[in-house]
């Protein structure tokens, strides 16, 4: 009787402690294999390589352009020669217009001590023809008179030269722009608005008016 027991015993020690588990998920229905992979996925292992999309061939963007370009020595130095090119240009369209300008300006200053001076000499030459009209009237006088004569025509010349010019309007048509009417008066023959007598020269600049011609109009 002995002998039987002790044969199942030992059996039942011969066999694998790792079928216990196997059967028991036999009887449970569960596939070791399946769950084994079901528990990988859960854990987010990377997907096979099968599972990972081609790259679209139209979707590659073509490299080494721009790269060519900057690592080119000609490309760069043909660049810079253009900045430098540009920047030459806007500096000398700069100095033309700074030249144009400062030359205006000195003209326009030039023009202005002119128009200064030759305000400041009018007086002398109406002192000087004042000084003709009554040493004229006296033979004894005559001497005089040539050398205040000569003074005025010097100073005329200086300021002919300088562009100077007298109004002297008798008999044109009345221009407030450069006349200045003192009186009216009505004569025969005389059609209104003619200037009929010119009491004080007028003077001007090339076309700046230094002072106006005072005269008698015809009503």
């Amino acid at each position: 009787m002995a002998g039987p027991r002790s044969g199942g015993r030992a059996a039942d020690a011969a066999r694998p402690a790792s079928d216990e588990p196997d059967v028991k998920q036999v009887v449970d229905g569960e596939d070791p294999d399946a769950a084994e992979a079901a528990e990988t996925t859960d854990q987010g292992a990377p997907a096979t390589p099968a599972e990972v999309p081609a790259p679209d061939e139209h979707d590659a963007e073509p490299a080494l352009d721009h790269e060519t370009v900057d690592d080119d020595p000609v490309a760069a130095a043909e660049a810079q020669r253009d900045e430098y090119l540009a920047l030459a240009q806007r500096a000398q369209a700069d100095f033309d217009n700074y030249r144009k300008r400062a030359t205006r300006d000195i003209a326009a200053a030039g023009a202005r001590a002119k128009a200064a001076l030759a305000t400041e000499l009018l007086p002398v030459l109406d002192n000087l023809e004042r000084a003709l009209d009554s040493a004229e009237e006296e033979e004894e006088k005559a001497s005089l008179a040539e050398g205040v004569r000569l003074v005025h025509s010097e100073l005329l010349g200086a300021l002919d030269r300088s562009g100077v010019r007298a109004i002297e309007p008798a008999g044109e048509p009345f221009d407030p722009n450069v006349h200045e009417a003192l009186s009216t008066r009505s004569e025969n023959g005389a059609d209104a608005g003619v200037v009929l007598d010119v009491i004080q020269k007028g003077y001007r600049l090339d076309q700046t008016v230094l002072r106006p011609a005072r005269v008698v109009v015809a009503a």
